[in-house]
């Protein structure tokens, strides 16, 4: 794939934080996550790619728009054929309560490299690069501790790992407790979480529990650009949801997938725009005589280059993205 298209998927994300950051915390969560995927998708049409998303809102009847199989770009003869994974707002809760750490993110590879993950739960474990090669998502969570602590150069009582405050973790935080652990309990936005683990002024050292198995594919295109590690086993919770298993990924469906599962090759693009504060990037700011500033990082695997990018935009030179009242 072209360098130059790792700034053009970064104009992608920061048209869906543009759009939909005018939503924090007017408490619905629908209409910022409409807003998000029509700025998305505004921009995704004007660039020159033959895309098709595999990671998306939703099937064709659940989704108008960025639904799984949707072909986006000019599909002009001669521009690469692409996979495109899409989360045009990750942390759709957040923005509605006017809670910090959303983003809009997309990763971008050639065609057949990301996985089509069913829509379902994922056992999900990620790492940074200091820490990738020590952890085994099947070994206990005491010995995945122990194993970032030696790998970090730190006592067990100064790792931090972090974990979705739901009911289905309770087990987890214990026994993270039981060795000692620091814990960070988050409440949506596992994609940004486990991005936070490849940089150390983070705090976060490692993420495990189980969330969405379309962003599991996003976290680990994201950290196979930052060097980290993740790894995944699905987790259906009905019949209906195995036998869909069975059928997208075969016998073997229950295996750990790593993230040469999810995520093949070495030219993944991942980009992210902050939409409220994080710890990560900041979210979009409103200034005035229609001006927004907006806070991406944007990473490639081939090279490893991390850029973070502090953009003016002047709203009236620029496509009218969809603010729905």
């Amino acid at each position: 794939m072209d360098r130059e298209l790792a700034l053009n998927i970064v104009r992608v994300t920061e048209a869906a934080a543009i759009g939909c950051g005018k939503y924090f915390g007017r408490g619905n969560k629908e209409i910022a996550d409409q807003a998000a995927t029509d700025g998305m998708r505004s921009m995704f049409q004007v660039l020159d790619i033959s895309g098709t998303v595999v990671i998306g809102e939703g099937e064709l009847d659940e989704a108008p728009m960025l639904y799984i199989g949707e072909k986006i770009g000019t599909w002009e003869e001669g521009t690469p054929e692409i996979d495109i994974a899409v989360d045009p707002l990750d942390g759709t809760k957040l923005i509605a309560k006017g809670l910090p750490g959303a983003l809009a993110v997309v990763a971008v590879a050639p065609k057949g490299c990301l996985l089509h993950a069913p829509d379902m739960y994922m056992h999900k474990i990620a790492v940074g690069p200091k820490a990738a090669g020590c952890v085994d998502i099947t070994a206990p969570l005491e010995q995945n501790l122990y194993n970032v602590a030696k790998a970090l150069h730190k006592d067990i009582t100064e790792v931090t790992v972090t974990i979705q405050d739901r009911e289905r973790h309770e087990d987890l935080i214990n026994r993270a407790r039981s060795v000692g652990a620091r814990i960070k309990l988050f409440g949506d936005g596992d994609v940004a979480t486990a991005i936070a683990t490849c940089f150390e002024d983070s705090g976060v050292d490692i993420m495990v529990g189980k969330g969405g198995a379309p962003e599991g594919v996003i976290s680990a295109a994201a950290l196979k650009c930052l060097g980290g590690e993740f790894q995944g086993i699905l987790s259906p919770n009905t019949d209906e949801e195995r036998i869909r298993c069975e059928k997208m990924m075969g016998e073997n469906w229950n295996r750990v997938l790593t993230m040469e599962d999810l995520a093949k090759g070495d030219d993944i693009i991942f980009a992210a725009t902050g939409v409220s504060d994080g710890e990560l990037l900041k979210g979009v700011r409103y200034g005035s005589d229609n001006r927004a500033k907006t806070y991406s990082v944007v990473t490639r695997s081939k090279t490893g280059t991390i850029r973070f990018i502090e953009t003016t935009h002047v709203l009236d030179k620029k496509p009218k993205y969809a603010f729905v009242d």
